[in-house]
C-alpha cells in the first residue's frame, strides 16, 4: 500500500507536470476535434459517450493527481476543472458548422470526472499517508 499512497500524491514537480498534461491533452482534443470527419472517422470505433466519458476521466485522474489539499478538496478541484474543460470543448464545436456542442456531452464528461474523482479520493483516504516530499 505505501507503493499506492506514493502513486497519489507525487513530488511538486510532477503535480505541475500533470497539470500542464492534463491542459495539453484538452487542446488536443479542442484541435483533433476541429479537423472535418476526424470525429465521424473516430466514431467508428467508439460513441461519442464511450470517448468523452475515457478521455474525461483520464483528465480527471490528471488534474486529481496534480491537485494540492485533502482527498475530497482534490476531488472538487478536479470535478470543478473538467467541467471547465468540457465546456470550452462543446463551447468551441458550436462554431463549427459540421459540429455541435451538446449538453450532453458535458453532462458525460462531468459525470465521468465525478466517478474517476470519487475512485481517487477513496483510494487516497483508504492508502496510509506517504512522507510528505518537496521534490
Amino acid at each position: 500500500m505505501p507503493a499506492l499512497s506514493s502513486l497519489l500524491q507525487p513530488p511538486v514537480k510532477v503535480r505541475r507536470a500533470l497539470h500542464a498534461f492534463a491542459l495539453l491533452g484538452l487542446l488536443a482534443i479542442l484541435v483533433a476535434g476541429s479537423i472535418p470527419g476526424a470525429r465521424a472517422e473516430v466514431g467508428a470505433y467508439a460513441s461519442g459517450a464511450v470517448l468523452h466519458g475515457m478521455t474525461y476521466a483520464f483528465l480527471a485522474a490528471l488534474w486529481f493527481l496534480g491537485a494540492t489539499g485533502t482527498p475530497l478538496q482534490r476531488a472538487l478541484k478536479a470535478m470543478l476543472a473538467i467541467a471547465l474543460m468540457g465546456a470550452v470543448d462543446e463551447w468551441v464545436q458550436s462554431f463549427f458548422p459540421y459540429r455541435s456542442g451538446d449538453v450532453r456531452d458535458w453532462l458525460v464528461d462531468v459525470t465521468a470526472a465525478t466517478l474517476a474523482s470519487t475512485v481517487l479520493a477513496v483510494l487516497a483516504t483508504l492508502a496510509p499517508q506517504a512522507a510528505p516530499r518537496r521534490h
